[in-house]
């Protein structure tokens, strides 16, 4: 799924601003910076004049700015790297635990969404790239997850 897709519709489904995104994009990383254009210009769609592709460190410190904003800093941590490259299941991931989603919390999103998945499909998504039940996150997958969590978190 492209990064767009994925910054626009966490924005919806939190419903956050222009100035906020840019806010939690910032907690990751205070000394990373993008402005108001760059933000509108990635949530416009792809046919729209002044479109601008979201890369992925920009999606990674929005992710990561995410889980600080939710759940906080971690006492005495050093700070996180920020990734390089961002695939759907990093941001599965990501989401889990910036909205502190457990196994069975995961699974009623994939319901509501209308995309049951099973434990072990779930748990697939989950492993290390190298492991040999890893199972990479596709784009359909990611949409009803995306679907399910945005009906969760709206409800609520």
């Amino acid at each position: 799924m492209i990064n767009n897709d994925i910054l626009r519709s966490i924005r919806y489904m939190l419903d956050l601003s222009d100035n906020k995104v840019i806010e939690v994009a910032g907690l990751a990383d205070p000394g990373f910076v993008i402005d108001k254009d760059d933000v509108q210009a990635f949530l416009k769609k792809e046919e729209e004049p002044g479109f601008i592709a979201c890369s992925d460190s920009v999606l990674a410190h929005f992710l990561d700015g995410l889980v600080i904003h939710f759940r906080g800093r971690q006492d005495g941590a050093p700070p996180r790297a920020v990734e390089k490259r961002i695939n759907n299941n990093l941001v599965l991931k990501k989401l889990r635990v910036a909205f502190e989603l457990k196994d069975v919390d995961m699974h009623q999103v994939f319901v509501d969404a209308g995309f049951p998945v099973s434990k072990p499909e779930l748990s697939a998504l989950f492993r290390q790239h190298a492991h040999k039940n890893f199972r990479p996150c596709g784009d359909q997958m990611m949409r009803n997850f995306l679907k399910g969590l945005t009906l969760r978190v709206r409800k609520g």
